[in-house]
């Protein structure tokens, strides 16, 4: 419990860093918050060749606030996804849970590489459920497991839209009632999990065209404890958009990390609905 309180402090200290950043040192702050909603439905009566009803609802919100002044650049990014389905007599299932933050601090040195600092927190909404039995049961809940990163380094900016960086990190995973922290070879459960090594952060934005973007972003983390072990993100999406508030989606994330599971996890996703820009 203490570990929950301690990760959760954690992650509050941090957006309420990036909420206060905007009365920080003079400057200006070029702001961007985007949500939308998107909604999904199918129903059948008598219809001959068969089918479920079906419904399925998906919200999100981004921001990005940055401060690019003389000598530094101070980028804070969030990710908030949520969105659930029922199909047929089922009782509605979450199908998509992800709270991400993001706020990296670069000073420039006027040149293309420059040193960083960034802290990253990742975790989810609500309880993560397992339906691959007859009896569901829970898997994961929020800041159960709860993902955080320190790293400082040097960031290359390699092109417009194109930038990476590379440095040492620090990584802490906490659990609480479930072992994404544990530690298989000691008796005791452990309900933290620090590691020291190696980040990797590559951000692409790319203009399909005038009316299409992907965003993609790859992490890679490696311990110098386990060096040949390498946990790595990677999620794509691509946005068209249709109308002044209508957008098309296409998500594709893929994630490895051996220490969930051997094998490497894929979600995809595709919507279409409501977007709209609030700043």
């Amino acid at each position: 419990m203490k570990t929950l309180l301690k990760a959760t402090l954690i992650l509050t200290v941090l957006m309420a860093g990036l909420v206060m950043a905007q009365d920080a040192a003079p400057g200006t702050w070029e702001k961007s918050v985007q949500g939308g909603i998107n909604l999904t439905q199918t129903g059948f009566d008598n219809w001959a060749a068969g089918g479920e009803n079906a419904y399925a609802w998906q919200m999100n919100l981004n921001y990005k606030f940055v401060k690019d002044q003389e000598k530094t650049n101070w980028s804070n990014t969030g990710k908030f996804l949520y969105g659930a389905t029922k199909t047929g007599d089922q009782d509605m299932r979450k199908s998509a849970d992800e709270i991400k933050l993001e706020s990296v601090l670069t000073y420039k040195l006027g040149s293309k590489i420059n040193p960083f600092v960034a802290v990253t927190g990742e975790t989810q909404f609500a309880a993560g459920m397992d339906f691959s039995t007859d009896s569901s049961f829970k898997i994961s809940a929020f800041m159960d497991p709860g993902y955080f990163r320190e790293s400082f380094g040097a960031a290359f900016d390699i092109r417009e839209g194109l930038a990476t960086r590379l440095g040492l990190a620090f990584k802490q995973t906490v659990a609480s009632d479930y072992l994404y922290a544990d530690d298989a070879a000691t008796a005791e459960v452990e309900t933290l999990r620090s590691e020291f090594g190696a980040e990797s952060v590559t951000d692409l934005s790319y203009n399909v065209s005038e009316t299409a973007v992907l965003v993609s972003k790859l992490e890679l983390f490696t311990a110098f404890s386990a060096f040949d072990e390498i946990d790595a993100s990677w999620d794509n999406t691509l946005t068209v958009k249709v109308s002044d508030y209508i957008n098309m989606n296409m998500n594709l994330k893929m994630v490895y990390d051996k220490d969930i599971s051997v094998k490497r996890q894929i979600k995809q996703s595709m919507a279409f609905g409501i977007n709209y820009t609030f700043i």
